[in-house]
C-alpha cells in the first residue's frame, strides 16, 4: 500500500499541510477475467489479442452476452473498465457478421459531446477491422460526406442533437440505415440527467418510432458511471426494461485521495463575514506545483470560467519558475470550436501538455491514459460524478494522486469535514423527467412531424401525453384525426426543440474588433453572464462584454485584461400555481408543486480573482423573466419558531439562512448542482399565509431535483443543519449561509436562527419524532 506522505508533498505544502482535511486510500483492485465469448467474430477477437487483449474483464463478457442475447443492458462500472469492449464485442460481430452474409447491420452509437465521439471513431479505426465502415456524422461533418455516410456507413458515430435535427426528421433518407440497425449504444448514460436527460429521453421514445417504421428492434447498450439502481434510469431514458451489470472486475492502481480546504484570508465580505481563499487561486497553485515536479495532472471544475482562470493563473505561475512550463498548460471546456478541442487533446494524449484545467468535458470517457493526479476544484455535484473524475487518474495502472479543493460552499465544507458522506454512501440516482410538459411538448410535436403519431403509440411518452396532445392541437400545432395526430404548423417542429437549453439560445459570442465568433453561449445565461460589463474568458483570453444583443442573439465583447471577475445579482419572487404532494408535519408542512418565479438582474459585483474582494457594484435594466417551474416549500408558523427560540425579528434572518443552506445541501440527495436550483424565503407568503422557504427547479416544468429533495427531505434537512452547525464562522459566511447569487447581498442572515430553524423543523418529521 502507498505511503499518502510521499504523495501528499507533491502539492508544494509539506507532510501535513493545514489545509489537508482528511487521506483516504481507494485501494488497488486485481483484475479477474475470462474467456472470448464464442460468438465473438474471430477478427475482432484478433484485432484485440494484437492490442494485448488475451482475455475480457468478466464484466465486459457479462453485459456483452446479454446483449447479444437481445436484452437492453446498462453497464454501470468505474473509469477505465473497459466499458467499450463490453458492447463493441456484440455490435461490432453483428457488423462483421453481415459483411459474410446477405443479412446486413448497422449499429448507432450517440454519445454526449462530439469529443467523445471523435475518440470513439479513432479506436475503432486502430483495429482495422474488414467490412467496418464507421464514421463520425455531427455539425462538423463535411457536407459532400454525408450522402456517403447515409448509404455506406454501418456504425455510425454521433450526438443527440445531430440525431435530433440532421437525422430523425430525415429518416426517409436513413431508410436502409435504420432497416438494419441491430444495436444503439449510450455512452456516458450517466450525464443524461435533469432537463437534458428529459429532452434525451423523449428523443428515444423518437427513435424507437422510426425504428419500428423500417421494421427493426435494436438492443439498447447503454455505458455508465457507477450510479444508484441504473437498470431503473436507464429503462426510463430508452422507454424499454433493460438489466444492469454493476460489478467491476477492472485493475485499478491505488489512489491517494485528499479533502484540502483554502485557508481562511483576511479579506471580509460586505456583511464582515471572513472569506476563504478561493478554489481557483487554490487550484492554480497546487497544479503549478504538481507541474513543476512533472506530474502529469487534471484541474476539474464546473465554470467555463474558472477553467480559463486556472490555465491562466497556472501559466503565470509557472513561468516565474521556467518560461517553458507555461507552455504546458492550457484549458479545454464547451464552447471551443472543434478545431481547438481536437488539437487540445492531442496535445494531451503525447505529452505535449503536462497540466489541463478543465470542465466537465473532459470528465467523459476521451481516452488519455497515463495521467497521475487529479485536482477536483469544487464538489462536481455527485459522487459518481467525482469518482468518475477521479478515475482519471491511475489508468494505466500506476499509483494516483486525487485532490479535492473545497470551495467557498455549504457543501463542500461539509464534505471535506464528513468524508463518510463521500466514502461510506452510495452514488445518487440519475435523476431527469420526461413528462415535464415543456420537453415533452415540443417532442411530440417532432415526432408528429416525423411520422404521425398514432393513438397505440401515446403511452410510449407517458401518462400525461393525451392531454398535452390536446392542447397542442388547441394551439394549432397538430390536427387530430382519426388514425392519429399530424403536425400542420408552417414551421418546423424540430426547431421547437432545445436539447442543450432551456429557454431560447445558443447566443453567438464575438470579438467586436476582429468579428470572429469566439464561442457560444445558452440564453438563459445571457442575464447573469454575457450582461454590459461582464467578463467573458475565452482560451485564456479575457474579454468585456459591449453589448447583450438579444433581438439578434448576440453578444459583443471587447479584449481587457482585468485583475477581477464579475457576478450577476438578482430579485425573486415566487407564486404558488398548484399543490401536488403535501405532507403534515404536526405544525410544519411540506409541500411540493406548481410555482411560477419572476428573476430580474438588477445589478452585477466586480469581486477579485484572488481574494474574492468585491471592488465595486453597478445597477443593471434588464427585462424580468417568468420561470415556470416546481418547488418544495416548507412552512412554519410563527408559534413554532418562537418554541425554538426564534424572535420575530430574527425569523427573516433565520429563513433566510435556512433557505441558502438548504439549496447548497440538495446536491447531496439529488443530482443536481447548485445552480440548477434556487430558492426564495418570506416571513409571510401570501399563498401559504405562514413563514416559508422555497427551492425550486431552475428549468422550466422543473428537472426532478427538488422532487427528490421532498422525498429524502430528513437526510436533506439534516445535512444541512450539521453543515451550518459545524462551520467555524461566528455569524455566517460564504462556507454555511451566505449565497454567491443572492440578491438581497445576503442580508439579513442569522446563522443561529437557522440553525434552531432546521432543528424544529427535523423534531417534527413524522418518521423520526422527537430525536433532536
Amino acid at each position: 500500500m502507498t505511503d499518502f506522505r510521499t504523495l501528499i508533498p507533491l502539492l508544494g505544502y509539506g507532510d501535513a499541510p493545514e489545509a489537508l482535511k482528511h487521506v483516504q486510500t481507494v485501494e488497488s483492485r486485481e483484475a479477474v477475467t475470462g474467456p472470448w465469448p464464442a460468438w465473438v467474430d474471430p477478427a475482432l477477437r484478433e484485432a484485440y489479442e494484437r492490442r494485448g487483449v488475451e482475455r475480457p474483464w468478466l464484466h465486459q463478457i457479462q453485459a456483452a452476452d446479454l446483449a447479444w442475447q437481445g436484452q437492453h443492458v446498462i453497464l454501470a462500472t468505474g473509469t477505465a473498465s473497459g466499458k467499450s469492449l463490453a458492447y463493441l464485442m456484440p455490435s461490432l460481430s453483428r457488423v462483421l457478421e453481415s459483411e459474410a452474409t446477405p443479412f446486413a447491420g448497422t449499429v448507432l452509437y450517440l454519445a454526449p459531446t462530439k469529443a467523445l465521439a471523435a475518440d470513439q471513431l479513432s479506436s475503432l479505426n486502430e483495429l482495422k477491422l474488414p467490412g467496418l465502415r464507421a464514421e463520425t456524422y455531427d455539425g462538423d461533418t463535411d457536407p459532400q460526406e454525408r450522402r456517403w455516410i447515409r448509404e455506406h456507413a454501418n456504425f455510425l458515430l454521433t450526438n443527440p442533437d445531430m440525431l435530433h435535427y440532421g437525422i430523425l426528421g430525415n429518416h426517409a433518407q436513413w431508410a436502409r440505415f435504420f432497416r438494419d440497425l441491430q444495436f444503439v449504444i449510450i455512452d456516458e448514460a450517466h450525464s443524461y440527467k435533469g432537463v437534458f436527460g428529459s429532452h434525451i429521453a423523449n428523443l428515444m421514445r423518437r427513435l424507437n418510432r422510426v425504428c419500428r417504421r423500417f421494421g427493426s428492434a435494436p438492443v439498447f447498450i447503454g455505458a455508465s458511471a457507477t450510479s444508484a439502481e441504473p437498470e431503473v434510469s436507464f429503462g426510463k431514458l430508452v422507454g424499454q426494461q433493460a438489466t444492469a451489470v454493476t460489478t467491476d472486475f477492472s485493475p485499478h492502481g491505488e489512489v491517494t485521495v485528499a479533502l484540502w480546504e483554502p485557508p481562511l484570508t483576511d479579506f471580509a465580505d460586505e456583511n464582515g463575514a471572513p472569506r476563504r481563499r478561493s478554489v481557483v487561486a487554490e487550484t492554480s497553485d497546487l497544479l503549478a506545483n504538481l507541474v513543476t515536479s512533472h506530474v502529469r495532472t487534471i484541474s476539474f471544475i464546473k465554470s467555463r470560467r474558472g477553467t480559463e482562470a486556472i490555465a491562466s493563473l497556472t501559466q503565470k505561475h509557472l513561468e516565474e519558475v521556467d518560461p517553458a512550463l507555461g507552455q504546458r498548460v492550457a484549458a479545454y471546456r464547451s464552447g471551443y470550436l472543434p478545431e481547438e478541442r481536437r488539437e487540445l487533446e492531442r496535445r494531451l494524449r503525447n505529452g505535449e501538455l503536462l497540466g489541463i484545467a478543465s470542465t466537465s468535458a473532459l470528465e467523459l470517457g476521451i481516452d488519455i491514459a497515463g495521467l497521475d493526479a487529479v485536482l477536483v476544484s469544487g464538489w462536481p455535484g455527485t459522487r459518481a460524478s467525482f469518482f468518475q473524475q477521479i478515475g482519471r487518474a491511475g489508468r494505466a495502472g500506476q499509483d494516483a494522486l486525487a485532490v479535492l479543493v473545497a470551495s467557498d460552499d455549504p457543501l463542500d465544507t461539509y464534505l471535506v469535514n464528513h468524508p463518510e458522506a463521500i466514502f461510506d454512501r452510495s452514488v445518487e440516482a440519475t435523476v431527469f423527467d420526461p413528462s415535464n410538459p415543456y420537453v415533452l411538448g415540443p417532442h411530440l410535436c417532432a415526432a408528429a412531424e416525423e411520422l404521425p403519431l398514432k393513438l397505440e403509440e401515446v403511452e410510449d411518452f407517458g401518462p400525461t401525453a393525451a392531454a398535452l396532445l390536446d392542447r397542442l392541437v388547441e394551439q394549432g400545432y397538430l390536427r387530430r384525426r382519426p388514425s392519429g395526430w399530424f403536425w400542420v404548423h408552417p414551421q418546423s417542429a424540430a426547431g421547437m426543440v432545445n436539447i442543450r437549453a432551456d429557454g431560447g439560445g445558443p447566443v453567438n459570442i464575438v470579438d467586436t474588433e476582429t468579428g470572429a465568433l469566439l464561442g457560444t453561449m445558452d440564453s438563459p445565461q445571457t442575464h447573469f453572464q454575457a450582461h454590459n460589463g461582464a467578463i467573458y474568458t475565452h482560451q485564456g483570453q479575457t474579454f468585456v462584454v459591449d453589448e447583450l444583443n438579444e433581438t439578434d442573439h448576440c453578444v459583443f465583447v471587447t479584449r481587457a485584461n482585468p485583475n477581477f471577475y464579475t457576478q450577476a445579482r438578482d430579485i425573486t419572487k415566487i407564486d404558488v400555481i398548484d399543490v401536488q404532494r403535501h405532507e403534515d408535519w404536526g405544525p410544519v408542512t411540506a409541500q411540493w408543486g406548481d410555482v411560477v418565479v419572476t428573476t430580474k438582474v438588477v445589478s452585477f459585483q466586480r469581486k477579485a480573482l484572488i481574494s474574492n474582494e468585491i471592488l465595486g457594484e453597478e445597477p443593471l435594466e434588464l427585462p424580468p423573466r417568468d420561470l415556470h417551474t416546481k418547488a418544495v416549500w416548507f412552512t412554519i408558523p410563527e408559534t413554532s419558531l418562537a418554541a425554538a427560540g426564534i424572535s420575530i425579528d430574527e425569523v427573516p434572518g433565520a429563513l433566510h439562512a435556512a433557505e441558502h443552506a438548504m439549496i447548497g445541501l440538495l446536491p447531496l440527495v439529488a443530482s443536481s448542482d447548485r445552480w440548477d436550483i434556487g430558492g426564495v424565503s418570506t416571513a409571510l407568503h401570501i399563498d401559504t399565509e405562514a413563514p416559508t422557504i422555497f427551492v425550486y427547479d431552475g428549468h422550466p416544468g422543473g428537472a426532478g431535483f427538488v422532487e427528490r429533495g421532498y422525498e429524502r427531505a430528513f437526510e436533506w434537512i439534516t445535512a444541512t443543519r450539521d453543515a451550518v452547525s459545524a462551520c467555524e464562522c461566528e455569524s455566517g459566511c460564504p462556507s454555511c449561509v451566505q449565497s454567491p447569487k443572492c440578491g438581497n447581498k445576503n442580508n439579513p442572515l442569522s446563522k443561529a436562527g437557522a440553525i434552531a430553524l432546521l432543528t424544529a423543523l427535523l423534531k417534527n418529521f413524522p418518521q423520526h419524532p422527537r430525536r433532536f
